[in-house]
């Protein structure tokens, strides 16, 4: 069953996506979902790269707000996106930036203007410069990077990896047999710890009876998790697993137009930012 309705064989074979994969229920607009994979890392690549290298503040709070109006117009806007956007990078924007200027050699900005003093100690304002220039690129890499973390799954990535960038299908496969182990273990675990909460075993609260819990628990998750491997191991070998140097797709993650739209239009964007800002001092 899909979110479509009923799974049938011809359905699953000739379905360009995966038929199991979980979808996001959105509207035309959030276009984020809609393209491929790689293009929603190629896009904003460019723009990480270059902001390692820059030193004003100017310039990344412009990517800054690229990136967050992006994902405002582009993804669901959910309770982990408000948390995200609104909370954990702006605290640790500023948590970084306070810290960089605490490190910052205080020699070399002494000419500045004085914020504080402490006894001997000296907080320049060219120190806080210096280190919220410093927050506030690491968190516009960070915000860019969600562009393509919040509106991928690791499986088309994987795919798309494949059928794009040509990456053998051993590596990418053992991938996505590694992203699915992921879901399995959090249902045997939970099935674990219902199975021990029937039989009323390790009850009890504190830490001690946490622990025994959590160490009950060790034992079949870890017989659980042999068991599935030995099971995926068997099904790839009868499948000739990297018999052949390459394989049929059965799920497509096609590139469309809309994918290099999007490329070539962060691209326009970024260097425009970055030749109106131009944070090098050549100009």
């Amino acid at each position: 069953m899909t979110d479509a309705g009923p799974l049938t064989a011809a359905t699953a074979v000739n379905s360009p996506v995966d038929p199991y994969a979980g979808r996001v229920a959105a509207s035309p607009v959030r276009f984020l979902y809609g393209l491929n994979s790689l293009a929603k890392l190629a896009g904003p690549l460019p723009a990480m790269v270059l902001l390692v290298f820059v030193r004003d503040a100017a310039t990344p709070a412009a990517f800054l707000l690229l990136a967050y109006l992006v994902l405002l117009v582009g993804v669901n806007f959910t309770r982990r996106l408000a948390a995200v956007l609104l909370l954990a990078v702006p605290l640790s924007t500023l948590v970084i930036g306070f810290g960089f200027a605490l490190w910052t050699d205080a020699a070399r900005v002494d000419q500045s203007v004085v914020v504080w003093q402490l006894g001997g100690w000296t907080m320049y304002g060219g120190a806080l410069a210096v280190g919220f220039a410093t927050g506030l690129r690491l968190a516009s890499i960070v915000a860019l990077t969600l562009i393509a973390g919040l509106s991928t799954t690791g499986p088309d990535l994987v795919r798309a990896s494949v059928q794009q960038l040509r990456v053998p299908y051993r590596i990418g496969y053992t991938a996505l047999a590694a992203f699915r182990f992921v879901p399995r273990f959090g249902h045997e675990l939970d099935v674990i710890r219902q199975a021990h909460r029937v039989r009323g075993a390790h009850g009890g609260r504190g830490p001690f009876a946490a622990v025994a819990r959590w160490f009950g628990y060790i034992v079949p998750l870890l017989a659980g998790a042999i068991r599935h491997a030995e099971r995926v191991a068997l099904a790839m070998d009868s499948r000739a697993f990297g018999a052949h140097p390459d394989r049929t797709e059965r799920h497509l993650v096609p590139w469309r137009v809309r994918d290099t739209v999007f490329v070539v239009a962060f691209w326009a964007v970024s260097a425009v930012l970055f030749a109106a800002l131009f944070p090098w001092g050549l100009a």
